[in-house]
C-alpha cells in the first residue's frame, strides 16, 4: 500500500550515531560448510553478567549506563530532560559474513521505567538491527510500548540481504526519558539462505487468463456502479483489485469473532459489486489488505504485521478466512485471482507462527483443495517490495502469480504524504542523492525480472503510483516510465488507485489545495487510458455471437 516502507525505513541514523561508512561491495568471504548458518543457530547472546558485561560494545550519546542489576544480568540505560540529545544506546557488530541471507529472530526480555511518549512512531525503545546493503541501509526494530511496565519478552524477526556489509545490534532509548532494561539478549537463525531451485519450465508461465494483457487500477471498496462503469466500460479497463480493508469507522476487529463479521460486511459489497464487473467486463483480484491481527493504526487495521505474525489465532484464523472465500467465489467468473496478503511485513514473531513463506503455502493449498482454477497471488515480505523476491521461493502449489508494488524511489511517490512536504523531488532526477531515471527504475524492478526467468511464472504488479502534486508534472512522466518496464516484460498491472484517496487520483490535478476532480483529463488519465485502450475484454464479457447457418434467421 502507500504507507509502504514507511515506519520501516523512516528510522534517522543520526540520532543513533554513526554505524559506519558504507561499503561499495560485500566483502569476498568465503565460509566453510561449519561455518554456514543454520537453522536454531545461535548467532549471539548476552545476559550482561559478569565484570566485562559490556566488552565488544561501543557506547553512543550521553547517558547512564549499568549492569548492576539485581543478579547482574540486565543492562540499564537511562536518559533524563537534562541531557540534551534525549536518546543513547550500546551496540555491536554482528558476523555479516554468517548472516548474508538468513531470516534472524532477534528476541530479549525488556522492562521499563518512567519512559516517555514516543514524538515519532520510530523512536522510545530501541531494540534494533540496522543493516547496510549496496541496495540502501535498513532499519529493522521491535515494538515496544512506553511507560512503565514490568518484563516483558519480545520478539521479532528481519531478513539479512544476501549482499548486506554491514549487521549491527543496538539496544537504548531514542528522543526519550526514563530508564529501560534488557536482559537475556538472543539472535537466532529462523531459516538459512534461500538456495535457488530453478524450475525447467513446460510452456508459457501460467497466468490465469487467456489476455494479452491485464491493465487496470486498485479501487475503493466502497465504488458505485457508476464508478465501475467509467471504469470498464467508456476507459476500457479490464481489470480492478479489490481491497478487503479496514477503514477508521468501519465496524470494530478488536476479536477474531469481530472480524468474521466486519469480513462478512465487505463481502456482501463486493458479492454486489461482482455481476456489475462481470457487466462492463473487469476482472477481480480479491485482495486480504487488513488480515486477522493486522495492525491498527489512525486509518484502520490496515497492516499485514503486528498479530498476524506473532499469535497463532490469528494465522489459523487467516487460513479459515481463504477457506471460507475460496467455497464463495468458486465458481465467480470475473474473479481472476485471489491476492493472499498484502505487503506482509514479519517485523513480529510468535512462538509456533508460520513466517510468510511457510503461511502462504498453507493458504495456497488450503485454496487449492476447494478452488483448483482461479489464480493465487503472492507478494513477497517486506512490504511486497521487489527486492523481497530474493527471499521468496515459489509456492509449491499450482498456478500461482507473483505479485510485487513499485513505489521506488518512495522519496519521489510519496513526497508530501507523511511529511509537510518541504522536500521535493523531481523525476527524472536527483532524489536523496541519487540518479534516478528509467534506467534506475528498471534496476530497482530486475529482482522481478530475475524471479520471472529463474522459476518460468508470471509477474503481476499491484500497485504502483505516484503522489498527484510531483513537481513539474513529474507524475506522468515516472509512471510512463514504470509502465513501459511492466509492458516490455508482460506484466499485467493494476494502477493505485482510480476514485479512492484523491491523493493518487489521475482524475485530479496537480494543486494538491484543490480536491475537486479536473475539468479536463490530467495527462496522468490521458496516459493511463491511452493504455487502456489497448485492452482486450474478457470472453464472458462479450456480447454472444449470433447464429450461424440456415436457421440463423
Amino acid at each position: 500500500m502507500r504507507i509502504a516502507c514507511f515506519l520501516a525505513t523512516a528510522v534517522c541514523l543520526m540520532e543513533l550515531g554513526a554505524l559506519g561508512a558504507d561499503a561499495a561491495a560485500p566483502p569476498k568471504v568465503g565460509l566453510s560448510a561449519e561455518a554456514l548458518a543454520k537453522v536454531g543457530d545461535v548467532i549471539f547472546a548476552a545476559d550482561f553478567s559478569g565484570t566485562d558485561a559490556l566488552a565488544g560494545w561501543t557506547r553512543a550519546g550521553n547517558a547512564k549506563i549499568d549492569t548492576s542489576a539485581p543478579g547482574g544480568h540486565a543492562v540499564m540505560i537511562e536518559c533524563t530532560p537534562e541531557m540534551p540529545s534525549r536518546g543513547a544506546n550500546i551496540q555491536r557488530p554482528l558476523p555479516v559474513e554468517r548472516l548474508r541471507g538468513c531470516k534472524l529472530i532477534f528476541s530479549a526480555r525488556v522492562k521499563a521505567e518512567n519512559v516517555s511518549a514516543k514524538p515519532n512512531p520510530w523512536n522510545g525503545i530501541k531494540f534494533m538491527a540496522p543493516i547496510v546493503a549496496p541496495g540502501g541501509k535498513q532499519w529493522h526494530q521491535g515494538e515496544i510500548g512506553t511507560g512503565t511496565f514490568d518484563w516483558r519478552p519480545v520478539a521479532w524477526q528481519a531478513a539479512v540481504p544476501a549482499d548486506a556489509t554491514e549487521v549491527s545490534l543496538v539496544l537504548g532509548l531514542e528522543q526519550v526519558t526514563g530508564k529501560v532494561w534488557f536482559e537475556d539478549v538472543k539472535v537466532v537463525v529462523r531459516r538459512p539462505p534461500v538456495v535457488a531451485q530453478p524450475r525447467a519450465s513446460e510452456g508459457p508461465p501460467y497466468k490465469g487468463h487467456n489476455l494479452p494483457r491485464l491493465r487496470g487500477a486498485m479501487i475503493s471498496p466502497n465504488i458505485d456502479e457508476d464508478g465501475l462503469r467509467t471504469f470498464g466500460r467508456d476507459w476500457n479497463a479490464n481489470l480492478i483489485r479489490w481491497q478487503l480493508i479496514h477503514t477508521r469507522g468501519g465496524l470494530p476487529v478488536t476479536t477474531l469473532a469481530e472480524y468474521d463479521a466486519w469480513l462478512e460486511n465487505e463481502l456482501k459489497k463486493l458479492d454486489a459489486a461482482l455481476p456489475l464487473c462481470e457487466k462492463y467486463g473487469l476482472y477481480v483480484v480479491v485482495d486480504i489488505h487488513s488480515p486477522p491481527g493486522g495492525k491498527p493504526t489512525t486509518s484502520g487495521y490496515v497492516g499485514s504485521d503486528d498479530r498476524f505474525f506473532s499469535d497463532k489465532a490469528c494465522q489459523d484464523k487467516f487460513i479459515e478466512v481463504w477457506q471460507k472465500m475460496a467455497r464463495r467465489y468458486r465458481g465467480a467468473k470475473a474473479v481472476w485471482g485471489y491476492d493472499l496478503a498484502n505487503e506482509p511485513v514479519e517485523n513480529t514473531f510468535g512462538e509456533g507462527c508460520d513466517d510468510w513463506q511457510a503461511l502462504a503455502e498453507r493458504a495456497a493449498k488450503a485454496i487449492r483443495e476447494i478452488d483448483p482454477e482461479r489464480a493465487i497471488i503472492v507478494e513477497p515480505a517486506a512490504w511486497g517490495g521487489p527486492g523481497g523476491l530474493d527471499e521468496l521461493q515459489p509456492i509449491n502449489v499450482p498456478n500461482v502469480v507473483y505479485s510485487v508494488h513499485m513505489y521506488i524511489p518512495h522519496a519521489f511517490t510519496h513526497q508530501g504524504v507523511f511529511d509537510d512536504g518541504k522536500k521535493q523531488y523531481v523525476y527524472p532526477g536527483t532524489i536523496e542523492g541519487k540518479r534516478w531515471d528509467r534506467a534506475a527504475l528498471e534496476a530497482a524492478l530486475k529482482p522481478a525480472v530475475d524471479f520471472q526467468k529463474k522459476y518460468g511464472v508470471h509477474i503481476y504488479i499491484g500497485e504502483f503510483s505516484a503522489i498527484r502534486w510531483a513537481p513539474d508534472q513529474s507524475a506522468c512522466r515516472y509512471l510512463k516510465d514504470v509502465i513501459d518496464i511492466f509492458e516490455s516484460h508482460g506484466w499485467d498491472w493494476s494502477y493505485h488507485a482510480f476514485r479512492e484517496w484523491d491523493g493518487w487520483s489521475v482524475e485530479h490535478g496537480s494543486d494538491r489545495a484543490s480536491r475537486a476532480r479536473a475539468a479536463e483529463p490530467t495527462d496522468r488519465e490521458k496516459l493511463l487510458r491511452e493504455w487502456f485502450a489497448k485492452n482486450q475484454k474478457p470472453a464472458w464479457s462479450l456480447p454472444a455471437a449470433p447464429p450461424q447457418g440456415k436457421d440463423s434467421k
